[in-house]
């Protein structure tokens, strides 16, 4: 019995060896991980429901719950390969990326981290989490919005990060976390397009100085691919058109789908994407990807019966107020590089 179960071992070590090898895969992981609050009260930020005392009566076991289901996410997430960079949104701040990355198993893997407090009113924030045996940071920037006045919207910012992937290729990824549409969807349109505008004009600013830059930009934008902010104010086409000049967005064949990122009154939406630039997507060597490699994450623990409108949904980590001890109302979405 020992025997076999070395014999098992070693071929599943030899199994993982060869996938990673012959892909030569490199991966990035966008989640929004909704709400990952830690239970102390921060007095510069509306917070309060997410602690003891609050409407979500947030205590420290059902946090760490959530630490853990996060964690197992992204685990799972790639199979057998860890995510090389982890962009999340909805997080509070470094203390609960601190507990992610180092009181979970995913402290194996060597991540840092990059992270600042944001304006949004709620205090939830955009990160990047890389892998830094894999990546390493040259710069980063975080990018506010401008309100209506020419000041600083109290929304989450745009995260830039530049680095060297195995210390060969550079590439350059955008984080994104898109006002929402609670006040309305026509309302808080304009909002989008803003933001839209501001991560276009870094966009541009970037291959004017280097047409064949590798660009990945993630998050959640809470539009879809066909809508304005995205198809016409970012511009991000169709993957399949290669005669485009501008960006290229891998989500879009998502929405042909029966289920997309999350759900939402019985509607499935695709909020979550994954953008690249041409010199990403039809690169010959080097760091490249093809649309395909461009996934959403339906891993079956992330999911419940929808018992009220049919089909299955997401297992959130609450449902209302009701505490439901699961994971977010999103979905990951997953890029796999082909590195050299």
């Amino acid at each position: 019995m020992k025997y076999f179960l070395f014999c098992l071992s070693l071929i599943l070590l030899i199994a993982k060896s060869n996938a990673q090898n012959n892909d030569a895969q490199y991966s990035i992981l966008f989640y929004n991980a909704e709400n990952l609050f830690d239970v102390r009260n921060d007095s510069l930020t509306a917070d309060d429901e997410f602690t003891p005392a609050g409407e979500r009566h947030w205590t420290r076991k059902r946090f760490e719950k959530k630490i853990n289901n996060i964690s197992k996410v992204i685990l799972n997430a790639g199979g057998w390969q860890m995510p090389d960079l982890i962009a999340l949104a909805e997080i509070e701040n470094r203390y609960v990326l601190e507990k992610l990355t180092k009181d979970t198993p995913l402290k194996t893997t060597p991540y840092k981290i990059i992270h600042k407090e944001s304006p949004d009113p709620r205090g939830i924030d955009v990160a990047l989490v890389y892998n830094s045996e894999t990546f390493y940071p040259l710069d980063y920037a975080y990018y506010p919005l401008e309100d209506k006045n020419g000041g600083i919207r109290r929304s989450r910012e745009i995260l830039y990060v530049l680095g060297t992937v195995n210390g060969g290729d550079s590439i350059h990824v955008f984080v994104n976390h898109w006002p929402s549409r609670y006040s309305g969807l026509l309302k808080t349109r304009p909002a989008r397009q803003q933001a839209a505008r501001l991560l276009l004009s870094k966009y541009e600013k970037i291959v004017q100085k280097n047409e064949k830059a590798k660009v990945v930009i993630v998050g959640d934008f809470n539009d879809q691919p066909n809508d304005e902010s995205i198809s016409q104010g970012l511009g991000a086409d169709d993957p399949l058109k290669r005669e485009s000049a501008g960006l290229f967005n891998l989500s879009l064949p998502w929405t042909k789908q029966e289920e997309g990122t999350l759900k939402y009154q019985g509607q499935w939406f695709v909020f979550d994407q994954i953008i690249v630039s041409p010199g990403l997507l039809f690169a010959t060597n080097g760091l490249r990807t093809k649309p395909e490699n461009a996934t959403i994450c339906k891993l079956p623990f992330l999911f419940e019966a929808d018992e009220a409108r049919g089909g299955r949904k997401l297992l959130r980590t609450y449902t209302g107020y009701r505490y439901n001890g699961g994971f977010s109302d999103h979905l990951p979405v997953l890029l796999k590089l082909q590195v050299d």
